[in-house]
């Protein structure tokens, strides 16, 4: 046993060095986070489909995760316009010289989303890195998620965030007690709305936050001066701020970086010194190189143990919108809250109090800062009263593509004093037309724009922009720039769809927009229910909003307030929490939507200007007016009644006038339109088209005549063989005169006795006889021809048929001049011609007839 535990020892003694590494590499782990209090559980995200059968809008993924006991399904979506396309980075040098870089920014890797079966979650990860990094609020426990290092199978970390022994000491400052004070005196003014407010009271909507940081010398340092990964860690800080504000309606977007690489710009010593130091610096300097709503200084310090300071009520105020945020022995997701909490200064929002409720023990703006992610009815409330008086700038119904652009050389949009903007290196390396410095290669007259080709300008009458309804009218390029003319439509009040009128561009109708709210089957109501609803004079019928007070319609203006539509089989997907009625009206059930207050998206429910609202009469800003109210002086008439008025009040000419008036012949178009190809062109095309059309005809006419002599040569090549072979004809004509020589032979007594009765008759035979054979002669020859092919055939059998019918023919001709010798007897006269008659036609060996000669032989 001795020699056993010798050798045991032997063998442990050299591990206990690699022991004593990993040893120290756990307290190097945990001395880097000391903030984490829980021990992390290991994840392995499972992406699974999609259990929703079909509901849920496409983008959205679905991952299974098991913690805490139990198995949670994660649905999230990637988000948009978070980080600007071009987000700008402002370092130093060594000199003090100011330096602006635009590092990559990584896209369609933040998400937000929810738990399922959890209604109140929040989920706000991101997987840039390759995992998941980020928060999950789930009831009322909050949990941090971060993929683990040199993992092969996918396992994350997930960290339970206690809001217990994350509260900060040091509460009782003069900082917070200055800000209890305030509290409370507003409290006072706003007690009774605070106390009956509750979160699901409240109308949200989106709007757009523009947040800049500023990174202090000493947190420069701290991260090691790695600004790269300082950047990553930021947009996840960013993306969990953005998903807390998104159940607010506020949109956070992180719009510039400024790194203090050389010395601080301000002394960070007393906080509250600093933070008025900071906002005013922010004015004088980086306010103007960077819009921006607020900016908030990290620092690596403690601030009397606080989670930052920042002014209450200071946005979209210059010299008080900025806070400092300490990140001191903080994870990204307290970095996180504590960014949403100082915004939250920045909007109004106190400290909560007891009257304050979120659904959590304690809510984003307790002064303990607690790890969760609802606000309270207080800081709604705060936020709601404040931001309709003083926070206007976050209001502005501006597109986030619109604002996310700042004017420089290299971001693809030309702007002033560019001639063109291939934007980055690798497009314009492709671009033939632009180069790297925004101006144009030689060469190159153009480098964008609809009438810009190839570098060079489209001639004059290519068309560059179609009409998209009736309501509209084409452009063609002018030949000296690349710029399509401006768009041009009908003048308002010109009829279109029957029953309805051009109004800006559009043909409005009401069955259409019944159809565009509440499907293919809906159309408009009766004239009782726009009369019944619109003189209400609420969010459901009006005619428009004057300070917070909704208009009620004159009856003769009802039909130009809200939409009031029937035979609705479906009911509309909304955003912003819209609200549809249906009323009843005698038997009749009108449908309709409301518009309140704070909505930002357009009124779908408002009867559009230009709609139809009598005989010559359309809505124009909720009134019914006649036509004649529109500011025109263009008329059929004025274009001659060959033309039509455009929105400029200026003849648009058919085809064949041209503008102004349309009283010369010419191309059409209008002075605003850019010229339209020229008819002589026009006219060349269809002479091309109508010429090569008849010379196709022609063409296919030569081809069926060809084809039709083809086979009119096919039976004629008979009538050719027999003038070459001229042999065939001749063989008939030796063999069947011999016969008739026989039958001379063979009754040579009835020719001596003619001349004793009828001397005179001998004589005429003769003379016939050579007559008599010349006119077959002349129709045999014909027939001949035609059946020469057959006879050619059948040469031998042919011989063996005359042969045969020879001897036929000898007693039919015996029998004939006997018949002959009795007629000529009782009748001379009449035997004359019954002897020219009595020419028989031979049947020949193909089944054809020939003509044969017979004479008369007297007896």
């Amino acid at each position: 046993m001795t020699l056993t535990k010798a050798l045991l020892y032997m063998r442990i003694i050299p591990l206990l060095p690699w022991l004593g590494v990993l040893l120290s590499f756990c307290e190097y782990t945990q001395a880097e986070d000391p903030q984490y209090q829980s021990t992390p559980e290991v994840v392995i995200p499972l992406k699974i489909p999609d259990t929703s059968r079909g509901m849920k809008p496409s983008g959205w993924l679905s991952y299974s995760l098991r913690f805490g006991g139990k198995r949670h399904i994660v649905h999230m979506k990637a988000k948009k316009y978070l980080l600007s396309r071009h987000l700008p980075v402002f370092t130093y040098t060594d000199q003090g010289a100011l330096l602006e870089d635009q590092p990559f920014v990584p896209k369609d890797c933040y998400y937000h989303g929810y738990v399922e079966g959890d209604p109140e979650s929040l989920v706000s990860l991101s997987s840039c890195s390759g995992g998941f990094q980020g928060l999950l609020q789930i009831n009322d426990f909050a949990y941090e998620i971060k993929p683990m290092t040199f993992s092969t199978k996918f396992e994350h970390l997930v960290y339970k965030m206690d809001s217990e022994k994350t509260q900060i000491s040091g509460m009782n400052s003069d900082f917070m007690q200055e800000e209890t004070v305030s509290q409370l005196e507003s409290q006072k003014i706003n007690n009774s709305t605070q106390k009956q407010s509750a979160y699901s009271s409240w109308w949200v909507h989106m709007y757009i936050m523009e947040l800049a940081v500023v990174v202090d010398h000493s947190l420069y340092v701290h991260i090691k001066k790695n600004i790269s990964k300082f950047n990553e860690d930021l947009y996840a800080m960013v993306n969990i701020v953005d998903s807390i504000y998104d159940g607010m309606g506020l949109k956070l977007s992180l719009f510039g970086l400024e790194f203090w690489t050389e010395r601080n710009y301000i002394q960070v010593n007393d906080v509250h010194r600093s933070l008025r130091y900071f906002c005013v610096w922010k004015n004088r300097n980086f306010g103007l190189r960077l819009q921006h709503d607020t900016v908030h200084l990290f620092i690596n310090q403690t601030v009397r143990g606080m989670s930052g300071l920042g002014y209450r009520n200071g946005m979209c105020q210059p010299l008080q919108s900025c806070a400092i945020i300490t990140t001191t022995n903080k994870t990204l997701n307290k970095i996180a809250i504590a960014i949403a909490h100082h915004l939250g200064h920045n909007l109004g929002m106190t400290h909560d109090d007891a009257f304050c409720k979120c659904g959590h023990p304690k809510c984003i703006m307790h002064v303990s800062n607690p790890p969760v992610t609802a606000f309270s009815n207080c800081s709604y409330s705060y936020f709601w009263s404040y931001s309709l008086q003083f926070a206007q700038c976050l209001f502005y119904k501006t597109h986030p593509k619109d604002i996310f652009s700042k004017k420089r050389c290299g971001d693809g949009i030309v702007e002033e004093d560019e001639e063109c903007d291939c934007g980055s290196l690798q497009s314009c390396s492709t671009d033939a037309c632009c180069l790297t410095n925004c101006t144009l290669a030689y060469g190159s007259i153009c480098a964008f724009g609809l009438c810009c080709k190839d570098c060079q300008l489209l001639p004059p009458g290519i068309m560059c922009r179609k009409e998209v309804n009736e309501c509209d009218l084409p452009e063609w390029c002018d030949g000296r720039s690349p710029f399509c003319p401006k768009d041009v439509y009908v003048e308002d009040g010109i009829p279109c769809n029957e029953s309805a009128y051009c109004y800006e561009k559009k043909c409005n109708n009401r069955n259409d927009q019944c159809k565009q709210i509440f499907g293919k089957d809906a159309i408009s109501a009766s004239p009782s229910c726009y009369n019944s609803m619109n003189t209400r004079g609420d969010r459901f019928g009006n005619c428009g909003i004057l300070k917070s007070t909704y208009i009620k319609c004159n009856v003769s203006d009802s039909q130009c307030g809200r939409i009031q539509c029937k035979n609705v089989t479906q009911m509309p997907l909304l955003r912003d929490h819209s609200t549809v009625i249906h009323t009843h009206f005698n038997n009749v059930i009108c449908w309709g939507i409301d518009y309140h207050l704070g909505m930002t998206i357009p009124d779908l429910g408002e009867v559009k200007d230009g709609t139809e609202c009598g005989p010559e009469h359309i809505c124009m800003n909720r009134k019914c007016v006649h036509l004649s109210r529109l500011d025109s002086n263009c008329t059929p008439k004025f274009c001659n009644m060959r033309g039509i008025c455009n929105n400029k009040h200026h003849c648009h000419c058919n085809s064949v006038w041209d503008p102004p008036n349309c009283l010369i012949r010419g191309n059409g178009g209008s002075i605003d339109s850019g010229p339209p190809p020229k008819r002589e062109k026009i006219k060349k095309k269809y002479l091309l088209i109508a010429s090569l059309f008849w010379l196709l005809l022609l063409l296919c006419c030569l081809l069926c005549l060809c084809m039709r002599r083809k086979k009119k040569e096919v039976p004629a090549q008979p009538d050719k063989q027999p003038q070459m072979v001229p042999p065939p004809p001749a063989k008939p004509q030796k063999k069947v005169p011999p016969p008739p020589a026989k039958a001379q032979k063979k009754i040579p007594p009835p020719p001596a006795k003619p001349p004793q009765k009828a001397p005179t008759q001998p004589a005429k035979p003769p003379q016939q006889a050579p007559t008599q054979p010349a006119k077959p002669q002349q129709k045999p020859s014909a027939q001949f021809s035609k059946s020469q092919q057959q006879l050619s055939a059948q040469s031998s059998k042919s011989q063996q048929k005359l042969s045969a019918q020879s001897s036929k023919s000898q007693q039919k001709l015996s029998a004939q001049s006997s018949k002959s010798q009795q007629k000529l007897s009782a009748q001379p006269s009449k035997s004359q011609q019954t002897l020219k008659s009595q020419s028989s036609v031979t049947v020949g060996p193909s089944g054809k007839q020939r003509p044969s000669v017979t004479k008369n032989v007297p007896k």
